[in-house]
């Protein structure tokens, strides 16, 4: 048996909504990676029992070519479950390739172009509500960027007084000395976002998040004419092809793809530099574990394009009152430290591989309590007043 073979690969589902990976090669090199797809953890574990029949004894060294398997030597390719599964599987292998060369992930990228990593902050939930109390408490925890939802469900066409209250919260953060990205979060259709979006203009927000649904790249390219604020999505875009038609009618200024969805570190890697070639920035989606936040600093950290990091510490979906459904960044990790916010930077990450080393022993007995104890996560459903569904 050769020394770099796959020998095992699992999958732990954990709280408050993730879905760890752990590969182990003959050698005994261990690497973590993080398959969440919030709300299709089911789906994400039955798409494992393929990858796990498929490349079980692969040398675990070939990243690219088990990569390309995963991807292309099936008819069917992309979307969600696919990708989230091959993500996981991804960013454990460029784990294991970093520990057993004793470097981090981002030297095998091709080296550093930035000590430290820009990353923002939760406030206001789902829900925004009270939003100036928490981007206080985010200020003091070290951050000089925010992120928050702009508003709750909305009717395809509904009365523009829900919007009234969106600009207030944003001057208002914005009067604390803090930038403040707004998600639209698909919720809005088109004849609501562009009124929001121009709404907003004068307060000057760091970015408007997926401001329509990822359906709709000639609408949204359209809204970009309209306005200055620069256009941020792509965590619905699962490989660099989802995001051609975005660049090529220059509908985005910032790409957002997440490391747990778009194929891994590999994929992540790959969609910088298609975005860089338009001029177009990178900040990964990310409010997710720390192995995916990890994995998204590697390519930070390495990525010219790059300007900011989403970071799930205390994000709003890691509370729970059920504390067996609760858990936050730092939870399943042995060394928190490496993540330290320091004047709204996190220091680039030394360790080998990804960087962080996952507490195995708590990972295996918080999941087994969960599945056992537990339903996976599942988002909210919205209805409006007339009981029809509403984007979440």
């Amino acid at each position: 048996m050769k020394q770099s073979q796959i020998v095992k690969i699992e999958t732990f589902r954990l709280p408050p909504r993730w879905l760890f990976i752990r590969v182990e090669t003959a050698d005994g090199f261990v690497g973590w990676g993080e398959a969440t797809l919030e709300g299709h953890t089911e789906a994400v574990e039955g798409a494992f029992e393929d990858l796990r029949s498929r490349f079980m004894h692969w040398d675990a060294d070939n990243i690219q070519d088990i990569w390309q398997n995963a991807y292309s030597a099936r008819f069917y390719r992309g979307g969600p479950v696919l990708m989230s599964a091959l993500s996981g599987l991804d960013i454990a292998l460029w784990d294991i390739k970093g520990k057993k060369l004793g470097v981090p992930v981002w030297q095998l990228l091709g080296g550093k172009v930035r000590d430290k990593v820009k990353v923002y902050g939760w406030i206001g939930g789902d829900k925004p509500r009270d939003v100036i109390a928490s981007a206080v408490q985010r200020k003091k925890e070290g951050f000089s960027v925010v992120k928050m939802n702009a508003t709750d469900g909305i009717a395809w066409i509904d009365s523009p007084d829900v919007l009234a209250t969106v600009a207030h919260h944003v001057h208002e953060v914005r009067a604390l000395g803090l930038d403040v990205g707004v998600d639209f979060h698909g919720r809005l259709h088109k004849g609501m976002a562009k009124q929001l979006a121009k709404l907003l203009e004068p307060h000057r927000p760091l970015f408007i998040e997926e401001p329509m649904l990822p359906t709709q790249p000639e609408e949204i390219a359209d809204l970009a004419k309209q306005i200055s604020t620069p256009i941020a999505l792509g965590e619905r875009l699962y490989t660099r092809f989802d995001f051609r038609p975005y660049l090529e009618r220059r509908a985005i200024d910032i790409a957002q793809p997440d490391v747990s969805h778009c194929g891994g570190i590999s994929e992540l890697h790959k969609i910088a530099s298609l975005a860089e070639t338009y001029d177009v920035a990178l900040a990964p989606h990310c409010p997710l574990g720390p192995i995916a936040f990890a994995a998204c600093m590697q390519v930070a950290i390495s990525a010219p394009n790059f300007v900011i990091q989403e970071m799930s510490w205390k994000i709003h979906y890691n509370v729970s009152p059920d504390p067996e459904r609760e858990a936050d960044l730092h939870t399943y990790m042995l060394n928190p430290e490496v993540f330290e916010i320091k004047e709204g930077y996190v220091t680039a990450l030394q360790g080998s591989g990804i960087g962080v080393e996952i507490n195995e022993n708590l990972v295996r007995k918080a999941s087994e309590i969960y599945i056992q104890n537990h339903p996976a996560w599942r988002n909210p459903v919205w209805r409006g007043e007339d009981g029809s569904v509403r984007e979440w």
